[in-house]
């Protein structure tokens, strides 16, 4: 996609007008007015955006359709050292429109139901919900970045990871002990 600033994607549209027309829409959807995702990744900067390419159409079949691309800068978790890693989702996917389950049914296998109104779309929450799929289950740092990395090079070459000396008093189980002296 290119780098130049584009206009809001808009929030809703006539998805079956817009393939009967061979429509392409290009715009970015705020980040932060998707509430499922927002609550889903570890932080989202204030002004962070998805960049949306919505290509409408119909097949030979004359189904409607719509492929599309995204791309939306974010901060996830790292899931071995737990601290923020900057990270870029990118999704390239292919929709049937259909207004039914027994329609969603009847797609074929490359094409994944985005299920509408008859004459309404919401585009948002379709990027919200392509967004959700591509995020990564186990997101982690490049090892050579992850400040894990030399606890997690000392594991992997069998040396002993050393642990915190521990105060004679330091026992949970002195108590215990000093118990079984006491006589009743």
């Amino acid at each position: 996609m290119s780098k130049a600033p584009i206009a809001e994607l808009p929030r809703s549209v006539d998805p079956f007008k817009l393939a009967a027309q061979a429509v392409v829409l290009e715009g970015e959807v705020p980040l932060m007015a998707l509430s499922r995702f927002r609550d889903a990744v570890h932080a989202l900067e204030e002004t962070s955006r998805c960049r949306v390419k919505l290509s409408f159409s119909l097949d030979s079949e004359r189904r409607r359709m719509v492929a599309g691309e995204l791309e939306a800068p974010v901060i996830l978790e790292c899931q071995r050292c737990m601290g923020p890693m900057p990270y870029t989702l990118v999704s390239r996917f292919a929709l049937g429109l259909v207004t039914s389950d027994r329609q969603a049914q009847q797609l074929p296998k490359e094409l994944e139901p985005f299920l509408t109104d008859d004459f309404s779309a919401d585009l948002w929450s379709m990027t919200e919900d392509e967004l959700l799929l591509v995020l990564p289950p186990f997101p982690l740092h490049d090892r050579s970045e992850c400040v894990a990395s030399e606890i997690l090079a000392s594991l992997e070459s069998g040396d002993e990871v050393e642990e915190p000396a521990q105060a004679p008093g330091d026992n949970p189980f002195s108590v215990l002990a000093d118990l079984k002296k006491k006589k009743h």
